[in-house]
């Protein structure tokens, strides 16, 4: 049995997506839940997150509903986004980050659309995933600094975006990557192909630069 982290941020609708068909895959592979900041992740890599750019982010929403709609599985934007979502990771944590009590925080999100900025509807999140005195628990140093750790962790082996999977060493993201994913869970000489091996050594033939400097051309 192939064994994989599986890297994901409660403020991203394709993680939540993604989670839904988890079960789909426990069977034949051992998933360990990662929570992480995904603002971190962009951080590091100079990115903006897709809810920056005003145009991508309609259409992040738009795709998410549309493959939400198209998957049947119940999707409903919370009442703002961007959201904070520090709070969950941090009790997601709390709780163990095991699938079922994932799960039940991306739902309270995602398919139910509350919001956790709400002091009463994380109370009701919390009473959910049968953790009691919640503000305190993700108030601790240890929780804190663990999802310190995954997000490092995260960085270090390469995850630019969540979801992310990560098994031997490889990336996999994005919510549909997912049976990329099992296929090479299934078989992993499928990147051992002349093509595969071909894109690993591909050279890079112009790079944009990453700031203006004066005198170059717009």
């Amino acid at each position: 049995m192939k064994h994989a982290d599986w890297y994901f941020d409660f403020i991203s609708p394709f993680s939540y997506l993604q989670c839904e068909h988890l079960p789909e895959i426990t069977a034949d592979i051992e998933i360990r839940c990662k929570p992480v900041l995904f603002a971190g992740l962009l951080k590091h890599h100079g990115q903006l997150g897709p809810a920056e750019i005003p145009s991508k982010r309609r259409f992040t929403y738009r795709f998410a509903q549309w493959l939400a709609d198209q998957q049947g599985i119940t999707f409903t934007l919370p009442p703002v986004h961007p959201f904070n979502p520090l709070a969950v990771l941090r009790l997601a944590i709390a709780a163990g980050s095991d699938l079922q009590s994932v799960s039940e925080i991306f739902r309270f999100i995602w398919a139910q659309g509350r919001s956790i900025d709400d002091g009463d509807n994380f109370d009701v999140l919390a009473n959910r995933l049968g953790i009691a005195d919640a503000r305190t628990k993700i108030a601790d140093a240890g929780v804190k600094q663990e999802l310190i750790e995954n997000t490092q962790r995260a960085i270090d082996r390469d995850v630019f975006g969540v979801p992310s999977f990560v098994v031997d060493d490889t990336v996999f993201w994005g919510a549909d990557a997912l049976d990329f994913f099992v296929a090479y869970c299934h078989d992993p000489r499928l990147l051992n192909t002349p093509a595969m091996r071909r894109i690993d050594d591909l050279p890079v033939g112009t790079e944009r630069p990453r700031k203006e400097e004066p005198g170059s051309e717009s």
